[in-house]
């Protein structure tokens, strides 16, 4: 059975995550304790202690989920299942940095600043209030880019930013282009259209500073190649050239995030179970709308390490 392991965006935070994974593998600890170290900032105690507003903010959600999902690893680890166990990994926004400290291609040092950096910069990149996201529902990612270009015909920036499953899409820009875009949606019979209670305008153009802040960042670390090919955001197709992921997590900052189409390739390769490692279970939904054929589990807990563990020596 061929298996690719996907890793959580935001949204999927909630104070306590990742709490019993340290409790019960020191090697899950030690994935905090050195995030906490490279951030200089005991950032374990916010995601466990603190509370849900403050774990939210950008740049403490980025780097504290991509903790939580490398932590759910270094457990599965312990238990005898190595991230070569997949054929694929693949994360979603800030999750395909989780997938690429999960397949050793950043240290996990490195991995928490960039995604500090990257939250800051992406929470800077549009004063708040001014850039919205909204979640429209029932409509293609086809009519929805369609529903954005008109909303934008009247000025302001809108556009489909997350393509998630074939009724899910996303969309991105100014706050009154994204009101419009949620009653143009409605108009063309979208079952729900709804603004996400995000803090910035992710993966859009308005996003541009971010993308050059982040290319600066990536400029200074050391990518290696992985040890599992990562299914990229923005080509959803796989990549291993460390050179060609800098330049795609650069321009992951303003471009869509190809969800649907990445799994429809997973399944292309001959994928058959997808594993969400670290907190929550959307991605898993979404795999599911996509593609029924693929079994789908959640890897979040030491009782859900030790049932995958099972599931792979049975």
């Amino acid at each position: 059975m061929s298996k690719a392991f996907v890793f959580p965006g935001q949204g999927a935070q909630t104070v306590g995550m990742g709490k019993a994974l340290a409790d019960a593998y020191p090697a899950a600890r030690a994935v905090f304790d050195e995030v906490d170290e490279a951030l200089g900032e005991a950032l374990s105690a916010l995601i466990w202690e603190g509370d849900q507003e403050t774990l939210t903010l950008t740049q403490n959600a980025q780097p504290a989920l991509m903790a939580t999902s490398l932590a759910a690893m270094r457990a599965l680890e312990a238990e005898g299942v190595s991230i070569e166990a997949a054929s694929l990994v693949a994360g979603h926004s800030l999750g395909e940095y989780s997938a690429l400290a999960a397949a050793g291609a950043l240290s996990v040092s490195d991995c928490a600043r960039l995604l500090r950096t990257r939250g800051q910069a992406m929470q800077a990149a549009v004063p708040v209030g001014e850039g919205a996201m909204a979640a429209i529902l029932g409509l293609d990612f086809a009519t929805v880019s369609e529903v954005a270009e008109a909303a934008a015909a009247n000025g302001g920036v809108v556009q489909a930013a997350n393509d998630n499953d074939p009724a899910q899409v996303v969309v991105s820009g100014h706050a009154a282009a994204v009101e419009k875009a949620v009653e143009l949606a409605k108009e063309k019979g979208a079952k729900r259209a709804m603004l996400l209670p995000v803090s910035a305008p992710f993966h859009s153009a308005l996003m541009a500073p971010a993308a050059d802040a982040m290319a600066a960042a990536l400029s200074e670390v050391t990518i290696k190649a992985p040890r599992v090919p990562v299914v990229a955001n923005v080509t959803a197709s796989a990549v291993e050239d460390p050179a060609q992921i800098r330049e795609l997590l650069v321009k992951q900052v303003t471009g869509s995030v190809r969800w649907r189409e990445s799994v429809e390739y997973m399944g292309a390769q001959g994928i058959t179970q997808v594993w969400e490692i670290g907190a929550g279970k959307a991605l898993i939904g979404m795999v599911r709308r996509i593609n029924r054929d693929i079994d789908t589990r959640a890897v979040g807990t030491p009782e859900d390490v030790r049932a995958a563990a099972e599931s792979m020596a049975g």
